[in-house]
Formats: C-alpha cells, sequence, structure tokens
C-alpha cells in the first residue's frame, strides 16, 4: 500500500463543507440546497454547490438550472448560477433521462473534474452534497479534499440513524471534523391548527448526537411546501424566506458560520481587510 494521497483544497475557495447521510431519502440534497442558500444571504457569503451525487444528480432541477457550462479561456468549465449560489452537476453534462452507468475509475474521474477542471472563482464556503452512504465515493472525496468539516443528515428514524452513524464513522476515520448532524422530517405541523406530530419518532438525532458527540444543529419539520418548492427548482430559503422553515435553514447556516470563524481557510491565513465567513 503506497503513502496516502495529499488532500487539496482549490484555488480561491476558502471552506469546504461536505453534507452527508449515511442512507438515501432522508432530504440530504435539498438540506444541501437550502444551506447553501442560507450561508449566502444571511452574510451575503460567496457560496458554490457542487453536486457529488454522480449516480442520482439532482441539484440541476432542484437550482432551476439547464445548459452546459461554458469553458473558459484557461479550459476549465465555469459553473451555472441561480440564486447568488455557483453550481457544477454531472446533470449538466448528460442527459436528463441518461443512468450514470458507470465503473468506480469513471466516476472518480468525474469528481476529479469538478475539483480540477471547474473555474470556481473566490468562493468563502463551497458546499458538496454527497452521495448516500460510505461507498468508494464517498471515501475518495474525503481522502482527496481538505474539508473544513462534514454534516450529516438523518431523519429520527432508527433505521435512518443507524446509517448515520455509519457515516460519521467515515468520517472520524479519516480525520474529517463533524459540525453536527440535522434531523430531517423530523415533525409534522398542521398547517390548519399548529399541532406538531414527531411521525417518524422524537429527538431520534439529537440522542444519537449526544451519544456520538455531534451536535444537534436543526430540527427541520415534514413539510408538503419544501418538497414543492424542491420540484419547482424554487428552494424554500429563496422563494418564501420569512417562513418559519425557512428561518429553521437560516438558524442552521448560522450556527455552520459560527464554527467556520474557528477553522483557518483553506486559501490561507486572512488578511486584515478579509471578513470572515
Amino acid at each position: 500500500m503506497g503513502p496516502p494521497v495529499p488532500r487539496l483544497g482549490i484555488p480561491g475557495v476558502d471552506h469546504i463543507i461536505a453534507v452527508a447521510s449515511g442512507k438515501g431519502g432522508v432530504g440530504k440534497s435539498t438540506t444541501a440546497v437550502n444551506l447553501a442558500i442560507a450561508l449566502a444571504r444571511g452574510s451575503n457569503l460567496r457560496v458554490g454547490l457542487m453536486d457529488a451525487d454522480v449516480f442520482g444528480p439532482s441539484i440541476p432541477r432542484m437550482m432551476k438550472l439547464q445548459g452546459k457550462p461554458e469553458i473558459d479561456k484557461a479550459g476549465k468549465m465555469l459553473p451555472l448560477q441561480n440564486y447568488g449560489i455557483r453550481c457544477m452537476s454531472m446533470g449538466f453534462l448528460m442527459q436528463d433521462d441518461s443512468p450514470a452507468v458507470w465503473r468506480g475509475p469513471m466516476v472518480m474521474s468525474a469528481i476529479d473534474t469538478f475539483i480540477k477542471k471547474v473555474n470556481w472563482g473566490d468562493l468563502d464556503v463551497l458546499v458538496i452534497d454527497m452521495p448516500p452512504g460510505t461507498g468508494d465515493v464517498q471515501l475518495s472525496v474525503t481522502q482527496r479534499l481538505r474539508l473544513s468539516g462534514a454534516v450529516m443528515v438523518s431523519t429520527p428514524q432508527d433505521i435512518a440513524l443507524i446509517d448515520a452513524r455509519r457515516g460519521a464513522g467515515m468520517f472520524r476515520k479519516v480525520a474529517v471534523p463533524i459540525m453536527g448532524i440535522i434531523e430531517n422530517m423530523s415533525y409534522y405541523r398542521c398547517p390548519n391548527c399548529g399541532h406538531s406530530e414527531h411521525i417518524f419518532g422524537h429527538d431520534g438525532a439529537k440522542r444519537t448526537g449526544e451519544e456520538l458527540n455531534m451536535e444537534l444543529l436543526g430540527q427541520v419539520p415534514l413539510e408538503i411546501g419544501i418538497r414543492e418548492t424542491s420540484d419547482a427548482g424554487t428552494p424554500i430559503v429563496a422563494s418564501q424566506p420569512d417562513s418559519p422553515t425557512a428561518q429553521v435553514y437560516c438558524d442552521i447556516a448560522d450556527r455552520l458560520r459560527h464554527k467556520l470563524r474557528l477553522v483557518e481557510p483553506q486559501s490561507g491565513p486572512r488578511r486584515d481587510d478579509q471578513k470572515p465567513p
């Protein structure tokens, strides 16, 4: 076994955050999109969004983006932009209904392209929407990139939390700090009477976080508006910024900004005229 591959930063990018889940279907991509927009809007940060889920890219639809990236003079792809977020996804490079039937090396080649052949420009934060699970892609991303931290997303169900534990264990094995866990679909709030019901269990992510020394960053409700706005390409933080649910994402983004202030930027020490996230 050869020496470990040195972890790379991305030129011009101060912080890289991985949004991950131990299993699919827990709302990871929806969370990544709304967090990216909340980070940008809360403090006017320059934010990018990398869709590393090459088998099921959903960022183009959620961010209402289509078309192929332009190429700059250096031969690098320029991210597509919407809601102030610079985005790159394999979905921009393939047909909507084309399956990504690739072997491992092809997948890693795609990830390397997003890391080395995209002109991200100057960013305060790059959010990576990771594939679900703990396979080769996830491990390779964490080993190749210098991540400021990872955010785990889970529902309150026991089976989802078991997988979230595995995901957290993977990040810790490769020495990536875990910034916290988000409980998605935490509760259903009746739009008529305001009553809340914990359909998938109560405080499961909070208990798991306490056991694994992970901060509970927030609890996002199970709400039809989140699904509708995501499907329409109008994420709830962008289209309904004053809604209670958008505020939940903004509160989580505030907690992440506070944590990033304690982390040295990838691009080197800040000058006196540079503001922290």
